[in-house]
């Protein structure tokens, strides 16, 4: 049986310095850290909790959880003249 990709979507939270994570396929998944890195670890904790927490998965569920973790960031480039 194949398992679902549980989609989560990171932003740089450019005031606060920090990615911000969150998902609509992982009820109640917020999270933020200061590396993209970091916000990757958190996800491999969280997800797995927050999915047996949410009865998504089952107590004696011994697959593996598949994520996808598309991330975003934007800046301003100045161009000296």
């Amino acid at each position: 049986m194949e398992s679902a990709v549980y989609h989560v979507s990171a932003f740089w939270d450019e005031e606060a310095e920090v990615w911000v994570a969150t998902s609509e396929d992982v009820p109640g998944l917020v999270t933020e850290a200061d590396t993209i890195e970091e916000l990757s670890q958190k996800l491999r904790d969280l997800v797995p909790e927050l999915l047996l927490s949410n009865h998504v998965i089952s107590a004696n569920y011994s697959g593996a959880i598949a994520i996808q973790l598309t991330c975003q960031r934007q800046e301003l480039i100045r161009v000296a003249s």
